[in-house]
């Protein structure tokens, strides 16, 4: 395979990893309704888990399941901050943010872990051809509609209620404190997982390998929905799903054309800011065709 094939390949099946962290901020972002900085350090979390495990001697499965239950863990403290403590939602997730950083140094015991060849990962047997890239994309579909399916629960009903309104949903009897507990704590233990997924991917994990993951998270889902729309539930998370591929697709051509690693940023705030400016340029214009052909009919009807 040529030098840009291999690196498509290796940004679809990266994508299909981080897109399993961009359906956990869709739940915050989109359903809730939550800013939650939480991620930045949930991430990590999850890859020092892994990468801790593993090291340890743990079967990389157990590793990977005690990544997703450590970034729950984390969600759940941010929304109990916030619920509970009555702090505002955006300082809880980055107070939560800020003491990950700690609590994460404490669980590596150093800023950077690194997996050698001998040890296995859940990925190690995938290595190779194209194996690797349909595991992903099996694993990140079971993901989605598992999802899927969970927000058309009697419980997903109340999480979307209570991100649209929660005034109604608590008049139905409906406790939204919870609600919004599970819905973080959801969110989070998904973005542990494919911070667990990245760093066997990779073959390390970094106490800075977390930081801009909310862009980049945000950057997926606001891709996905103004390229591929986001009319139900199953179209909004395959968007999504798509979006966060697309985003690594478009990383990697920016690489293959050679862009200077200290620009990514500024490349990923541009195509965010492009992704949230053309959908409503597209539905202003739509909206001015209307109402020049209303009044277009209006004086038609005033000529008779």
């Amino acid at each position: 395979m040529s030098g840009f094939g291999l690196a498509m390949l290796k940004s679809v099946e990266l994508g299909l990893i981080y897109a399993i962290m961009a359906l956990g901020v869709y739940i915050t972002f989109r359903i809730l309704d939550f800013p939650d900085l939480t991620v930045d350090g949930s991430f990590t979390t999850g890859a020092a888990i892994a990468a801790i495990c593993i090291t340890s001697d743990v079967h990389p499965l157990i590793g990977t399941i005690l990544a997703f239950v450590g970034g729950a863990i984390a969600g759940a403290i941010t929304g109990l901050i916030h619920t509970k403590g009555k702090i505002n939602a955006l300082l809880s997730g980055i107070l939560m943010m800020i003491a990950l950083y700690s609590i994460n140094l404490r669980i590596m015991g150093r800023s950077n872990i690194g997996l050698s060849s001998n040890e296995q990962t859940l990925l190690t047997p995938l290595s190779g051809g194209f194996g690797l890239l349909g595991a992903m994309l099996l694993g990140a579909l079971a993901i989605k509609l598992a999802l899927d399916w969970f927000l058309r629960t009697e419980i997903g009903l109340s999480l979307r209620a209570t991100g649209n309104n929660p005034r109604m949903i608590r008049s139905f009897g409906v406790n939204t404190d919870h609600t919004i507990i599970i819905g973080v704590s959801l969110s989070n233990g998904l973005v542990a997982l494919a911070g667990a997924l990245v760093a066997q991917y990779q073959g390390f994990a970094d106490i800075g390998s977390g930081f801009g993951m909310i862009v980049v998270g945000l950057a997926s889902v606001i891709i996905g929905e103004a390229v591929f729309g986001h009319r139900t539930i199953f179209h909004a998370t395959l968007s999504v799903l798509l979006g966060a591929v697309l985003y690594r697709v478009i990383m990697a051509v920016a690489i293959q054309m050679e862009l200077n690693s200290v620009d990514f940023k500024l490349l990923t705030a541009v195509i965010v800011i492009m992704a949230l400016i053309i959908p409503m340029a597209r539905r202003s214009a739509k909206q001015r065709a209307i109402s020049r052909q209303r009044a277009q009919d209006l004086a038609e009807q005033g000529g008779r």
